[in-house]
């Protein structure tokens, strides 16, 4: 059993997660942040997995890395385009997904699947973070908030408003003179969320909207934005478990396809 391990590696430019499958079930999870050296943290995330599961590198098959920084992990066996990687770690989550949008924290992707859940199309928004994690990030330094409370503070706004900014340059300033404004936070961070929603629709119409659209990355977790999304296309979207590491599992799910047809 211990020889049917493989690693997935999601080298991301804010965190890298890795991903440790076993008979293609997921066994374990690792994220740390990247910083500035992409293979020592792939690494760090590696020995993490190890630990978690009490093996050793010997114990792994293969390791398939994914990511903007993929090609600087040269350790890896295989490396995987970041589409297919997403594409294949949301539908090993369910064969209703059709659509998956996989958003970091510079880069916001859109993949439409085929009948067979395979990558059929896809566009990418990587303009200035406009529709990615660093925006939400900005907007919370203004409010002088964390990150991770942007959600649940947007989900409590009481009116609908659209911050016009597509840029992390010009929306801090937007906010501050909303601040001025006397505008609550609340709805402020409503507002950032709603702007994302609606960048990220014109994404999802220019592939063709379907049902089943799956949300991946660590953005998936903040609530208000899954909101702002849901409503923008009318259908709930649907977050998966484990949906910050399934560009990972994706990854490791191409290794374990590899060394099958090795065998």
């Amino acid at each position: 059993m211990g020889n049917n391990y493989v690693v997935g590696i999601d080298s991301g430019s804010q965190n890298t997660k890795a991903v440790a499958l076993l008979n293609g079930e997921i066994v374990a999870t690792a994220i740390v942040a990247t910083e500035f050296d992409a293979k020592c943290a792939a690494e760090k995330a590696i020995n993490e997995l190890l630990d978690k599961l009490g093996i050793g590198k010997d114990s792994v098959q293969k390791i398939a890395a994914t990511g903007t920084g993929r090609n600087l992990i040269d350790f890896a066996d295989m490396h995987v385009n970041e589409v297919i990687s997403a594409a294949k770690g949301a539908r090993s989550q369910s064969d209703k997904i059709n659509m998956v949008l996989d958003m970091g924290a510079e880069t916001s992707r859109v993949i439409a699947l085929d009948e067979h859940g395979a990558a059929k199309n896809y566009v990418v928004n990587d303009r200035c973070a406009s529709g990615a994690g660093t925006f939400i990030e900005t907007v919370a330094r203004a409010l002088q908030i964390q990150p991770e409370e942007m959600g649940d503070i947007a989900l409590k706004a009481d009116k609908d408003i659209m911050l016009k900014a597509q840029c992390v340059v010009f929306v801090e300033s937007e906010v501050i003179s909303l601040i001025h404004q006397k505008e609550t936070r609340e709805n402020i961070a409503n507002g950032v969320h709603n702007g994302i929603g609606n960048r990220i629709c014109s994404m999802f119409r220019s592939l063709g909207i379907r049902d089943g659209v799956a949300f991946i990355g660590g953005p998936s977790l903040n609530k208000g934005l899954v909101a702002s999304l849901s409503k923008e296309l009318g259908q709930q979207v649907i977050v998966p478990d484990l949906s910050v590491f399934l560009s990972a599992a994706g990854a490791a799910l191409a290794a374990s396809e590899a060394v099958e047809r090795n065998a």
